[in-house]
């Protein structure tokens, strides 16, 4: 008998130790079976995309060096005779544009003055951030802007070429009238030439396939009058990935009917300009 009530005693304390690993058994087999879910579930899309990368650059150039090319900008800016060596030295340098985010806006001016001329001269340098990189990169948002710049400057962007619509028929053209017998010049009598002289060439504003991602020149030519000269500036604005660069370069003459040549204009600007590409490249 006192068997029996040993043994009754005993069996029930095995069963409930049965009973409590198999319950912590089908807890484990529980909360792995969750893990395997929720893992289904972000592979199946739940996870967000990845941001783009950043842009190149995460810091601009100092803009009065970056722009201090001496031999380009002496051939851009005059420096007249009366000026002291030191008052060039402080003219070459330039000066720099007031700035509360170094890291986003800088720039840089230059003025150079003569008895024929004044040249004025600037460059800027920003830095594009997009704030939200899983919706457009740095490049992207920086390629908005300048799309927006070249809107302004009402030119056209460059794409892939249209179709050509079919002109117009030409309408035929009037049968010419005889020709009125002509008078000939007396022996001996100049000959005036039967066409004026060529004015000067006009290269105006347009976009430029070969300066840093993406890039537009404008050119604009100030009103003429009777007592004062004509003002040329020309302005360049390219796009290095997320940094777009803007230069303005412009010609003041003094003497009143002097018109500054758009191709000599020009030229020196270019020139700044793919300089200051290259060296954002490096």
């Amino acid at each position: 008998m006192q068997r029996k009530a040993v043994r009754r005693r005993v069996l029930p304390g095995i069963a409930m130790l049965t009973a409590l690993a198999a319950g912590a058994a089908g807890l484990t087999g529980c909360t792995s079976g969750s893990g395997d879910g929720s893992t289904s579930d972000s592979k199946a899309g739940g996870s967000s995309a990845a941001p783009a990368q950043p842009g190149k650059y995460r810091s601009l150039p100092a803009p009065c060096k970056a722009g201090a090319d001496s031999k380009k900008l002496k051939g851009m800016l005059p420096a007249g005779d009366s000026l002291t060596p030191e008052q060039r030295d402080r003219m070459y340098a330039g000066v720099a544009d007031a700035s509360y985010d170094g890291d986003r806006h800088v720039g840089c001016r230059w003025t150079g003055q003569s008895p024929e001329e004044t040249r004025l001269l600037s460059v800027g340098f920003e830095r594009v951030v997009s704030y939200d990189r899983t919706a457009s990169s740095d490049d992207d948002k920086a390629k908005q802007v300048y799309v927006r710049r070249l809107t302004d400057a009402k030119l056209p962007f460059p794409g892939p070429t249209a179709s050509p619509t079919p002109a117009a028929p030409t309408p035929a053209a009037p049968t010419p009238a005889a020709p009125s017998p002509s008078v000939p010049a007396a022996p001996g009598a100049p000959v005036s030439p039967s066409a004026s002289p060529s004015a000067p060439v006009e290269l105006g504003s347009r976009v430029l396939e070969d300066l840093g991602d993406d890039a537009f020149l404008e050119d604009k030519l100030s009103p003429a009058g009777a007592s004062a000269a004509q003002s040329r500036t020309v302005r360049i604005v390219f796009r290095t990935s997320n940094v777009i660069v803007t230069i303005e370069y412009s010609v003041q003459p003094a003497l009143p009917g002097t018109v500054p040549p758009s191709t000599e204009t020009q030229d020196k600007a270019r020139q700044l300009a793919q300089a200051l590409a290259e060296r954002l490249s490096e």
